[in-house]
């Protein structure tokens, strides 16, 4: 069956995944976050992106942006795979495909699930071991948000702006929503939206969002459609 073309609507957010073939690392030491993060810095700017939220783990990254143009994120990934898997391969001495094929992409209703998808992405660290609070994983926007460094990277929605009338409200509040972590039921559906490449919201953000694109945003029902009466 063919793949459905990706969704890619501009003044909406979108959450992006991309892993490493067959689950290996595309991050090593320092110096390959280091690497990313400068990519992602020339090329957000570059190409007018807005990037809400990041997290780069051993094995994958997460990226959360609204892009302003048709084609601005798929040449941000396009650029990331040419400038990065360069540098890995000559850096490690290696050649072939890093990633694990094509991103993995999802639109998401910001008013729903913006925050929650910051979260799962800042928590994705402490659920794989690596630290024990959010704050302590260094190659994320998590510091950014809760006031511990300034990220040029990071443009914050307009819905992290609402959480408080001050900075220091806005990060309190920011870091009780990340340190509760009650994103179980929002993580799996969002998890399973970006894998298959559907829109997430309610009804009528997704009819909305149906009018910009001629592509399907959700499974088909599963089963037989009913039978017409008198058939």
């Amino acid at each position: 069956m063919a793949r459905l073309a990706r969704l890619q609507v501009p003044g909406h957010l979108h959450h992006v995944v991309q892993r490493g073939n067959n689950g290996q690392p595309i991050f090593t030491r320092a110096a390959d976050y280091e690497c990313m993060l400068n990519i992602l810095d020339e090329q957000v700017h570059r190409l007018d992106l807005a990037l809400h939220a990041y997290v780069l783990m051993e094995s994958h990254f997460h990226l959360l942006l609204t892009p302003n143009d048709q084609d601005s994120l798929q040449l941000l990934l396009q650029a990331i795979g040419r400038s990065y898997v360069r540098y890995f391969n000559q850096m490690h001495r290696r050649t072939g495909t890093l990633w694990d094929g094509r991103y993995r992409s999802t639109i998401l209703q910001a008013q729903t699930y913006l925050l929650p998808c910051m979260a799962s992405m800042d928590l994705q660290p402490v659920r794989a071991g690596l630290v024990p609070h959010a704050g302590d994983y260094h190659w994320s926007s998590h510091a950014h948000y809760v006031g511990r460094r300034i990220d040029r990277l990071v443009r914050p929605h307009a819905l992290y702006w609402a959480l408080g009338n001050t900075p220091f409200a806005r990060e309190a509040r920011y870091g009780e929503l990340v340190e509760g972590d009650s994103h179980a039921g929002p993580q799996a559906a969002l998890s399973d939206a970006t894998r298959k490449g559907w829109a997430l919201g309610d009804t009528a953000f997704l009819a909305d969002l149906q009018k910009s694109t001629g592509r399907r945003l959700s499974p088909l029902p599963v089963g037989r459609p009913p039978r017409k009466p008198g058939l």
